[in-house]
């Protein structure tokens, strides 16, 4: 990505498809990645953040440059876009991160930002349960059988391709720009959305009664392991790649302030293949037990250096905040050695927030409490739906992207205070959920959290549709347009 004097320079470099995409910059001095700290709206009827794929495609080579005079102009020194990581780093104390699905990394525009601005990356959808297995929500696809513990026991079969096909791609980029790494971040082990019913059944079969919890907990136990044994592994290729992982995901109830249930809505059946609000989790144990099970689990089978979360939304919300800050004190209340306790490294605040709420007080309140409890915090899947008048008119543009600008300004500042006088962050890290804005899941679904009433226009990113900077782009850039 370029500017010329402070504008973005708009360059064609294929019809279509590549419509927008800057070529040939590199940015200002790479930083290495830094190992981080050892220590995560009810997402739509299946999902918080994405349900779709992001692809993705080379960049430029290392260190070119492309001349972008203006012919028109008198010769003005040309002005080259910050490289957002290298900001991020040096002012938030943190890293630089954003989501990315198996369509978009596919699509050369999308790369070339990631690639250029994020040295952290969170997989949307591929390496949830449903994705895993398959994508056959409505019937198992198949069982096999492993071990575990010593005791044979049936268990479905797990697909990896969506997921590899991602992080294929980032390895090879990552062997190829040792001086640019890009971590991933794993989303996520256990969920009540986007785990097929029949995984809570008798074999496998939704139309047959619910396992007991000694059950559940073998098939739990049997999918952490598996799971993170094939990407973090001793012997897998990915093993270098992951910074940490999402454990568990939306736990916590918005109307109560405890655990979501398996009658968060009463309109919601349990029957449903995978659920937007209900917790069969829930249904089977009656109980948080397999919120603290979870973390005992990915203590017992992830490497000692992964960093393991709690990821939630509507995190600044009076109630749920407090909800959620009691499930993680019962988290670390059970602590231990691996296949003895707990592990939890940091709590995962969504961020999918609006134009006005919640406030920079909110904001920093909820850091400071929940660092209190776990030591660190990450913002992990931040947009800001747009306001309630925007129509998504190129006359519109201008006002909502300094209304933007001045939103993200409130994060920005909120996570500066939060790290100041510290050489050790408290927010660990940043992470925008999607790059650019056409395709954010705010386009097409859910009024949760910070989601967008479907069907009105949303520009909730840091670039635009034609791949380019918004002027909050510059909040966490480092300069100004």
């Amino acid at each position: 990505m370029c500017a010329k004097n402070g504008k973005s320079v708009f360059l064609a470099t294929a019809p279509l498809l590549l419509a927008g995409i800057l070529a040939g910059c590199t940015g200002t001095e790479k930083l290495p990645w830094t190992a981080l700290p050892t220590q995560t709206p009810t997402e739509a009827a299946q999902d918080t953040g994405t349900q779709d794929d992001i692809t993705v495609s080379p960049t430029e080579a290392e260190g070119e440059q492309t001349d972008l005079t203006d012919s028109s102009a008198d010769d003005k020194e040309e002005v080259q876009t910050p490289v957002l990581r290298d900001s991020v780093r040096r002012d938030m104390g943190g890293f630089a991160g954003c989501a990315v699905t198996g369509m978009e990394v596919d699509d050369p525009g999308v790369w070339e930002i990631v690639t250029t601005h994020f040295e952290a990356v969170t997989i949307g959808n591929e390496l949830k349960p449903d994705a895993l297995f398959d994508y056959s929500v409505t019937n198992c696809p198949g069982t096999t059988t492993d071990t575990l513990n010593g005791v044979d026991m049936t268990v479905p079969k797990i697909s990896y391709k969506r997921a590899e096909k991602i992080l294929d791609k980032f390895l090879a980029w990552n062997e190829e720009n040792p001086d640019k790494q890009i971590k991933i971040r794993g989303h996520v082990l256990v969920w009540h959305s986007q785990t097929p019913e029949w995984f809570f059944h008798e074999d496998y079969d939704k139309n047959k009664p619910y396992v007991s919890v000694a059950e559940m907990d073998r098939r739990q136990e049997w999918y952490i392991k598996t799971v993170l044994e094939h990407f973090t592994g001793e012997d897998s290729k990915y093993k270098d790649m992951f910074y940490g992982w999402d454990v568990v995901n939306e736990a916590i109830s918005d109307s109560t302030g405890t655990y979501r249930s398996d009658n968060e809505n009463p309109n919601e059946a349990l029957s449903e293949d995978r659920h937007g609000s209900n917790s069969s989790w829930w249904h089977v144990y009656q109980s948080e037990d397999y919120i603290i099970n979870a973390f005992k689990y990915a203590n017992k089978y992830a490497p000692a250096d992964l960093e393991l979360y709690y990821n939630d939304y509507n995190e600044c919300v009076g109630k749920k905040k407090y909800g959620i800050l009691k499930l993680l004190e019962a988290i670390k209340a059970q602590e231990g050695a691996p296949g003895e306790g707990t592990r939890i490294s940091a709590m995962g605040m969504q961020g999918h927030y609006s134009m006005d709420d919640p406030t920079a007080v909110d904001i920093q309140s909820a850091i400071r409490q929940y660092s209190e409890v776990v030591g660190k915090v990450q913002l992990t899947e931040v947009d800001v739906r747009a306001s309630a008048d925007y129509d998504g008119s190129e006359a519109a543009k201008p006002a909502e992207y300094e209304k933007l600008k001045t939103r993200y300004n409130v994060i920005y500042l909120s996570v500066l205070n939060a790290n100041k006088n510290s050489d050790d962050p408290v927010v660990a890290g940043i992470t925008f959920w999607g790059t650019v804005d056409h395709y954010s899941w705010l386009q097409s679904r859910s009024n949760v959290g910070g989601g967008s009433t479907t069907g009105l226009p949303q520009c909730p990113l840091l670039f635009d549709e034609h791949y380019e900077p918004k002027p909050c782009f510059y909040v966490f850039a480092g300069s100004d347009e």
